[in-house]
Protein backbone atom coordinates (compact mmCIF):
# COMPACT_ATOMS: atom_id res chain seq x y z
CA UNK A 1 0.00 0.00 0.00
CA UNK A 2 1.58 3.79 -1.22
CA UNK A 3 1.87 6.50 1.63
CA UNK A 4 -1.25 7.84 -0.21
CA UNK A 5 -3.65 5.06 0.01
CA UNK A 6 -2.62 4.48 3.52
CA UNK A 7 -3.75 7.77 4.14
CA UNK A 8 -6.97 7.63 2.11
CA UNK A 9 -7.89 4.02 4.37
CA UNK A 10 -7.51 6.78 7.48
CA UNK A 11 -10.32 9.31 5.78
CA UNK A 12 -12.59 6.83 5.07
CA UNK A 13 -12.07 6.07 8.66
CA UNK A 14 -13.01 9.12 9.61
CA UNK A 15 -15.41 9.66 7.28
CA UNK A 16 -13.87 12.36 5.39
CA UNK A 17 -14.13 12.66 1.64
CA UNK A 18 -11.32 15.60 1.24
CA UNK A 19 -8.06 16.11 2.75
CA UNK A 20 -6.25 18.99 2.42
CA UNK A 21 -2.61 18.71 3.12
CA UNK A 22 -0.33 22.23 3.25
CA UNK A 23 2.49 21.21 5.79
CA UNK A 24 5.38 20.88 3.18
CA UNK A 25 7.00 18.07 4.99
CA UNK A 26 3.82 16.21 4.83
CA UNK A 27 3.59 16.97 1.03
CA UNK A 28 6.82 15.94 0.31
CA UNK A 29 6.45 12.59 2.08
CA UNK A 30 3.38 11.66 0.39
CA UNK A 31 4.78 13.01 -3.00
CA UNK A 32 8.56 13.79 -3.07
CA UNK A 33 7.96 17.25 -4.43
CA UNK A 34 9.03 19.99 -2.09
CA UNK A 35 8.42 23.79 -2.02
CA UNK A 36 9.18 26.10 0.77
CA UNK A 37 5.99 28.53 0.17
CA UNK A 38 6.77 31.10 2.60
CA UNK A 39 3.75 33.66 2.59
CA UNK A 40 1.90 31.59 -0.77
CA UNK A 41 -0.03 29.09 -0.84
CA UNK A 42 0.72 25.81 -1.59
CA UNK A 43 -1.52 22.74 -0.97
CA UNK A 44 -2.25 18.94 -1.75
CA UNK A 45 -5.59 17.95 -2.04
CA UNK A 46 -6.72 14.14 -1.49
CA UNK A 47 -9.95 12.75 -2.36
CA UNK A 48 -11.13 9.50 -1.21
CA UNK A 49 -11.76 8.73 -4.83
CA UNK A 50 -8.05 8.17 -5.50
CA UNK A 51 -7.65 11.35 -6.88
CA UNK A 52 -4.81 14.54 -5.65
CA UNK A 53 -4.79 17.80 -6.87
CA UNK A 54 -1.67 20.42 -6.47
CA UNK A 55 -2.43 23.77 -5.97
CA UNK A 56 0.98 25.50 -7.35
CA UNK A 57 2.22 29.11 -7.34
CA UNK A 58 3.97 30.18 -10.84
CA UNK A 59 6.92 30.81 -8.84
CA UNK A 60 7.44 27.25 -7.79
CA UNK A 61 9.75 25.31 -9.36
CA UNK A 62 7.74 21.80 -9.36
CA UNK A 63 9.18 18.69 -11.81
CA UNK A 64 5.87 17.40 -13.74
CA UNK A 65 3.61 15.22 -11.40
CA UNK A 66 1.56 12.45 -11.61
CA UNK A 67 -1.45 14.32 -9.81
CA UNK A 68 -3.36 16.58 -11.21
CA UNK A 69 -2.25 20.61 -10.89
CA UNK A 70 -3.69 23.96 -10.54
CA UNK A 71 -1.63 26.90 -11.23
CA UNK A 72 -1.93 30.29 -10.02
CA UNK A 73 -0.13 33.57 -9.75
CA UNK A 74 0.49 36.02 -7.19
CA UNK A 75 -2.67 37.68 -8.27
CA UNK A 76 -5.40 34.95 -9.41
CA UNK A 77 -8.36 33.95 -7.51
CA UNK A 78 -6.91 31.20 -5.75
CA UNK A 79 -9.19 30.38 -3.27
CA UNK A 80 -12.17 30.17 -5.90
CA UNK A 81 -9.56 27.96 -8.12
CA UNK A 82 -9.23 26.02 -4.61
CA UNK A 83 -13.28 25.97 -4.04
CA UNK A 84 -14.11 24.46 -7.54
CA UNK A 85 -12.05 21.32 -6.46
CA UNK A 86 -14.48 20.95 -3.73
CA UNK A 87 -16.71 18.77 -5.33
CA UNK A 88 -19.78 17.22 -2.95
CA UNK A 89 -17.39 18.32 -0.75
CA UNK A 90 -19.32 18.72 2.54
CA UNK A 91 -16.73 17.73 5.87
CA UNK A 92 -12.89 18.68 4.42
CA UNK A 93 -10.08 17.47 6.45
CA UNK A 94 -7.83 20.60 6.85
CA UNK A 95 -4.01 20.40 8.13
CA UNK A 96 -2.67 21.69 11.49
CA UNK A 97 0.14 23.99 10.07
CA UNK A 98 -2.82 25.74 7.37
CA UNK A 99 -3.07 29.44 8.25
CA UNK A 100 -6.50 31.27 8.70
CA UNK A 101 -5.44 33.28 6.21
CA UNK A 102 -6.00 30.93 3.44
CA UNK A 103 -8.86 28.72 5.42
CA UNK A 104 -11.27 31.42 6.35
CA UNK A 105 -11.44 33.08 3.28
CA UNK A 106 -12.11 29.39 1.73
CA UNK A 107 -14.70 28.63 4.78
CA UNK A 108 -16.50 31.96 3.28
CA UNK A 109 -16.90 30.56 -0.31
CA UNK A 110 -17.76 27.57 1.01
CA UNK A 111 -20.45 27.98 3.58
CA UNK A 112 -21.71 24.52 3.23
CA UNK A 113 -18.29 22.68 3.90
CA UNK A 114 -17.45 22.07 7.87
CA UNK A 115 -13.34 22.09 8.12
CA UNK A 116 -11.96 19.30 10.86
CA UNK A 117 -8.53 19.15 12.07
CA UNK A 118 -7.44 15.40 10.55
CA UNK A 119 -3.68 15.76 9.81
CA UNK A 120 -3.54 13.19 12.29
CA UNK A 121 -4.40 11.02 9.19
CA UNK A 122 -0.94 11.66 7.82
CA UNK A 123 0.68 12.07 10.80
CA UNK A 124 -0.19 8.79 12.00
CA UNK A 125 1.23 7.55 8.81
CA UNK A 126 4.61 9.40 9.13
CA UNK A 127 5.07 7.94 12.46
CA UNK A 128 5.36 4.40 11.05
CA UNK A 129 8.54 4.58 8.88
CA UNK A 130 9.36 2.22 5.93
CA UNK A 131 12.48 0.31 5.50
CA UNK A 132 13.91 3.14 3.53
CA UNK A 133 12.99 5.79 5.53
CA UNK A 134 15.10 3.22 8.44
CA UNK A 135 17.87 3.17 6.92
CA UNK A 136 18.27 7.06 6.58
CA UNK A 137 17.48 7.27 10.48
CA UNK A 138 19.83 4.75 11.31
CA UNK A 139 22.61 6.41 8.59
CA UNK A 140 21.71 10.22 10.56
CA UNK A 141 22.00 8.12 14.01
CA UNK A 142 25.80 6.81 12.84
CA UNK A 143 26.83 9.99 12.36
CA UNK A 144 25.72 11.43 15.54
CA UNK A 145 27.62 8.65 17.18
CA UNK A 146 30.46 9.64 15.69
CA UNK A 147 30.21 13.04 16.16
CA UNK A 148 29.31 13.20 19.61
CA UNK A 149 32.69 10.81 19.84
CA UNK A 150 34.74 13.66 18.32
CA UNK A 151 33.34 16.64 20.30
CA UNK A 152 34.30 14.93 23.55
CA UNK A 153 37.56 14.61 22.18
CA UNK A 154 37.66 18.26 21.46
CA UNK A 155 36.01 19.69 24.30
CA UNK A 156 38.78 21.45 26.33
CA UNK A 157 39.08 23.72 29.65
CA UNK A 158 38.79 27.25 28.64
CA UNK A 159 36.76 26.60 26.20
CA UNK A 160 32.93 28.57 24.80
CA UNK A 161 29.90 26.89 24.75
CA UNK A 162 29.75 28.19 21.10
CA UNK A 163 33.19 27.36 19.97
CA UNK A 164 32.14 23.52 20.85
CA UNK A 165 28.89 24.09 19.06
CA UNK A 166 30.56 25.18 15.71
CA UNK A 167 32.71 22.46 15.79
CA UNK A 168 29.89 20.05 16.10
CA UNK A 169 27.70 21.66 13.19
CA UNK A 170 31.04 22.07 10.90
CA UNK A 171 32.03 18.14 11.56
CA UNK A 172 28.50 16.99 10.94
CA UNK A 173 28.97 18.64 7.38
CA UNK A 174 32.69 16.29 7.33
CA UNK A 175 30.78 13.33 8.26
CA UNK A 176 28.47 13.01 5.34
CA UNK A 177 25.16 15.28 6.95
CA UNK A 178 22.97 17.87 5.25
CA UNK A 179 23.04 20.14 8.15
CA UNK A 180 21.48 20.34 11.65
CA UNK A 181 17.81 19.07 12.24
CA UNK A 182 17.72 21.72 14.82
CA UNK A 183 20.30 24.34 16.69
CA UNK A 184 22.70 22.29 18.60
CA UNK A 185 22.29 23.11 22.58
CA UNK A 186 26.10 23.11 24.52
CA UNK A 187 25.56 23.52 28.00
CA UNK A 188 28.35 24.11 30.51
CA UNK A 189 27.85 23.91 34.27
CA UNK A 190 24.76 25.71 35.66
CA UNK A 191 23.46 26.47 31.87
CA UNK A 192 23.08 23.08 32.16
CA UNK A 193 19.91 23.11 34.16
CA UNK A 194 18.35 24.72 31.22
CA UNK A 195 16.70 21.96 29.30
CA UNK A 196 17.07 24.62 26.08
CA UNK A 197 19.58 26.56 27.28
CA UNK A 198 21.20 27.87 23.57
CA UNK A 199 25.07 28.51 22.98
CA UNK A 200 26.61 31.57 23.97
CA UNK A 201 29.90 32.75 25.05
CA UNK A 202 30.22 31.13 28.90
CA UNK A 203 33.20 29.51 29.00
CA UNK A 204 34.35 26.32 30.82
CA UNK A 205 35.68 25.40 33.70
CA UNK A 206 36.97 22.33 35.37
CA UNK A 207 34.81 20.57 37.57
CA UNK A 208 31.28 22.03 35.33
CA UNK A 209 29.08 19.75 33.49
CA UNK A 210 28.91 19.84 30.11
CA UNK A 211 25.62 18.88 28.29
CA UNK A 212 25.45 18.53 24.50
CA UNK A 213 22.13 17.44 22.43
CA UNK A 214 22.65 17.42 18.99
CA UNK A 215 20.99 16.21 15.72
CA UNK A 216 21.55 16.01 12.04
CA UNK A 217 20.01 15.46 8.83
CA UNK A 218 20.75 12.60 6.19
CA UNK A 219 18.80 12.46 3.37
CA UNK A 220 15.80 14.88 5.04
CA UNK A 221 15.91 12.77 7.78
CA UNK A 222 16.51 13.87 11.43
CA UNK A 223 18.68 12.31 14.21
CA UNK A 224 18.72 13.56 17.96
CA UNK A 225 20.96 12.36 20.67
CA UNK A 226 21.85 14.25 24.02
CA UNK A 227 25.15 13.09 26.08
CA UNK A 228 26.30 14.74 28.91
CA UNK A 229 30.21 14.84 30.13
CA UNK A 230 32.58 16.51 33.10
CA UNK A 231 35.50 18.70 32.75
CA UNK A 232 38.80 17.17 34.20
CA UNK A 233 36.82 15.73 36.91
CA UNK A 234 33.35 15.11 38.35
CA UNK A 235 31.66 16.09 41.66
CA UNK A 236 30.04 12.75 43.58
CA UNK A 237 26.82 14.41 43.60
CA UNK A 238 26.91 15.20 40.37
CA UNK A 239 27.86 11.67 38.86
CA UNK A 240 25.51 10.09 41.53
CA UNK A 241 22.82 12.00 39.54
CA UNK A 242 24.05 10.77 35.88
CA UNK A 243 23.75 7.49 36.88
CA UNK A 244 20.37 8.11 38.02
CA UNK A 245 19.15 9.60 34.70
CA UNK A 246 21.12 6.71 32.74
CA UNK A 247 18.93 3.79 34.44
CA UNK A 248 16.35 5.79 33.66
CA UNK A 249 16.78 5.78 29.98
CA UNK A 250 18.17 2.53 30.09
CA UNK A 251 14.65 1.03 31.98
CA UNK A 252 12.43 2.65 29.65
CA UNK A 253 14.01 1.49 26.82
CA UNK A 254 14.26 -2.25 28.18
CA UNK A 255 10.33 -2.12 28.39
CA UNK A 256 9.34 -1.19 24.53
CA UNK A 257 7.79 -3.27 22.69
CA UNK A 258 4.93 -3.39 20.50
CA UNK A 259 1.62 -2.97 22.70
CA UNK A 260 3.29 -1.10 25.70
CA UNK A 261 1.51 2.36 26.40
CA UNK A 262 3.51 5.52 25.71
CA UNK A 263 2.18 6.70 28.44
CA UNK A 264 3.88 3.63 30.87
CA UNK A 265 7.33 4.02 29.12
CA UNK A 266 7.35 7.32 30.64
CA UNK A 267 5.97 6.24 34.33
CA UNK A 268 8.82 4.28 34.20
CA UNK A 269 11.27 6.48 34.00
CA UNK A 270 9.87 8.87 35.91
CA UNK A 271 8.93 7.03 38.97
CA UNK A 272 12.60 5.61 39.23
CA UNK A 273 13.68 9.59 39.23
CA UNK A 274 10.85 10.64 41.72
CA UNK A 275 11.50 7.51 44.05
CA UNK A 276 15.14 8.97 43.97
CA UNK A 277 13.93 12.25 45.13
CA UNK A 278 14.08 14.61 41.87
CA UNK A 279 10.74 14.78 40.76
CA UNK A 280 10.56 18.46 39.62
CA UNK A 281 13.75 18.21 38.39
CA UNK A 282 12.73 15.96 35.59
CA UNK A 283 10.21 18.82 34.26
CA UNK A 284 9.67 17.87 30.72
CA UNK A 285 7.48 14.63 28.92
CA UNK A 286 10.13 11.86 28.14
CA UNK A 287 10.20 11.55 24.95
CA UNK A 288 8.97 12.61 21.44
CA UNK A 289 8.89 10.95 17.58
CA UNK A 290 11.41 12.30 15.04
CA UNK A 291 11.62 11.38 11.30
CA UNK A 292 11.71 14.36 8.94
CA UNK A 293 11.03 16.90 11.44
CA UNK A 294 12.91 16.61 14.66
CA UNK A 295 9.92 16.95 16.64
CA UNK A 296 6.90 15.35 14.74
CA UNK A 297 3.24 14.35 15.94
CA UNK A 298 3.52 12.07 19.16
CA UNK A 299 5.46 12.05 22.18
CA UNK A 300 5.89 9.72 25.51
CA UNK A 301 4.88 11.77 28.05
CA UNK A 302 1.99 10.92 30.51
CA UNK A 303 -0.84 12.49 28.02
CA UNK A 304 -0.55 9.79 25.68
CA UNK A 305 -2.32 6.06 26.35
CA UNK A 306 -1.41 5.30 22.82
CA UNK A 307 0.32 2.24 22.19
CA UNK A 308 3.56 1.32 20.64
CA UNK A 309 3.56 -0.06 17.05
CA UNK A 310 6.69 -1.16 15.11
CA UNK A 311 8.15 0.97 12.99
CA UNK A 312 7.64 4.21 15.14
CA UNK A 313 11.43 5.76 16.05
CA UNK A 314 10.69 8.60 19.10
CA UNK A 315 13.53 9.31 21.89
CA UNK A 316 14.14 8.55 25.22
CA UNK A 317 15.23 11.60 27.50
CA UNK A 318 15.44 11.31 31.03
CA UNK A 319 17.06 14.57 32.71
CA UNK A 320 17.44 16.33 35.78
CA UNK A 321 18.00 19.57 36.65
CA UNK A 322 19.58 21.52 39.20
CA UNK A 323 18.58 25.10 39.28
CA UNK A 324 21.62 27.32 39.47
CA UNK A 325 24.13 24.25 39.69
CA UNK A 326 23.65 21.63 36.73
CA UNK A 327 21.85 19.48 34.65
CA UNK A 328 22.50 15.86 33.10
CA UNK A 329 20.27 14.52 30.62
CA UNK A 330 20.67 11.24 28.11
CA UNK A 331 19.09 11.01 25.06
CA UNK A 332 18.64 7.36 22.53
CA UNK A 333 16.59 7.41 19.83
CA UNK A 334 14.80 4.34 19.79
CA UNK A 335 13.16 2.29 16.77
CA UNK A 336 10.22 -0.21 17.76
CA UNK A 337 10.67 -3.73 16.28
CA UNK A 338 8.15 -6.77 15.58
CA UNK A 339 9.59 -7.79 19.78
CA UNK A 340 10.87 -5.17 21.21
CA UNK A 341 13.24 -2.02 20.02
CA UNK A 342 16.43 -1.13 18.60
CA UNK A 343 18.75 1.49 20.26
CA UNK A 344 19.95 3.46 17.10
CA UNK A 345 22.59 5.30 19.10
CA UNK A 346 25.42 3.46 20.20
CA UNK A 347 28.13 6.24 21.60
CA UNK A 348 28.85 5.20 25.79
CA UNK A 349 26.16 6.56 27.95
CA UNK A 350 27.93 6.17 31.01
CA UNK A 351 29.40 9.75 32.70
CA UNK A 352 32.82 10.42 31.19
CA UNK A 353 35.94 12.95 32.06
CA UNK A 354 36.48 15.43 28.82
CA UNK A 355 38.79 18.27 28.56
Amino acid sequence: MTRIERVIAGMKKEGLGHLMVTDPISIRYLTDVYVQPFERLFAFLIKDSGECVFFLNNLYSVPKTNFKEVWFSDTDDQISLMASELDGCKKLGIDKEWTARFLLPLCEKCPDVKPVLASFIVDDCRAIKDADEIVKMKKASLINDTVINKAADFVKEGMTEKEVAAFIDATYLKEGASGNSFTTIVSFGANAADPHHEPDDTVLHAGECVLIDMGCVYENYCSDMTRTFYCKSADPEQTKIHDLVRIANEKAEAMIKPGVRLCDIDATARDYLSAAGYSKEFNHRLGHFIGQKEHEFGDVSAANENVVKPGMIFSIEPGVYIEGKHGVRVEDLVLVTEDGCEVLNHADKHWRIVG
